[in-house]
């Protein structure tokens, strides 16, 4: 019996050997890695847990007020985008092509593209896969129901989730984060 036990204590001594050498080892990676890294993951596994859907769990996601119509809301993003300093860099009213192609009426899907050319070319300096985030979209979405809804992809893994980005273009980063966020709140609401 004695042996069992001891033979158990060092299988236990190893593993807790192997737990603190890998945490030493993450711990080192972490270091090179945003401070707000962990929370951004950790929101994002509750996200995929609460949705079961990725593609949810990495959106910004906000509903349109009642009796508003796809071109208010429009009018609004792109007055809060000239006003914000963001331009207007593209469109794509998908519900059109889906009807051409299709024959058949499709609910309103219309993609709106911002970008800060400037901003956008320093972030691909830093790195040329930040070109897929390029330019940011939100999407005007009329539900199955035939409710609206603003879509927009969550930046905070492109800004956070990774190593550090340096300062200034994080500054920056983040304020492209909050006038899209603003674009949408303010489009949500009608409010010019």
């Amino acid at each position: 019996m004695a042996v069992i036990r001891n033979v158990f204590a060092l299988i236990g001594l190893l593993v807790l050997v192997a737990m603190g050498a890998a945490m030493v080892k993450v711990g080192g990676i972490l270091d090179e890695f945003d401070p707000g890294a962990v929370q951004i993951y950790r929101e994002l596994i509750e996200n995929i847990v609460e949705t079961r859907n990725a593609a949810e769990a990495t959106v910004w996601k906000v509903p349109v007020e009642e009796g508003l119509k796809p071109e208010d809301v429009e009018q609004t993003m792109k007055a809060v985008a000239n006003e914000l300093n963001i331009s207007n860099v593209g469109e794509l009213p998908l519900y059109k092509d889906v009807a051409a192609k299709s024959g058949q009426p499709y609910r309103f899907v219309k993609i709106y593209m911002f970008c800060n050319s400037l901003t956008a070319a320093r972030m691909l300096d830093y790195n040329d896969a930040f070109s897929a985030y390029l330019p940011c979209r939100i999407t005007l979405v009329e539900d199955k129901q035939g409710k609206l809804w603003l879509y927009a992809l969550n930046m905070d893994l492109m800004i956070q989730g990774g190593e550090r980005l340096p300062p200034a273009l994080k500054e920056e980063a983040l304020h492209v984060k909050k006038v899209i966020l603003e674009i949408m709140r303010r489009g949500a609401v009608g409010d010019f």
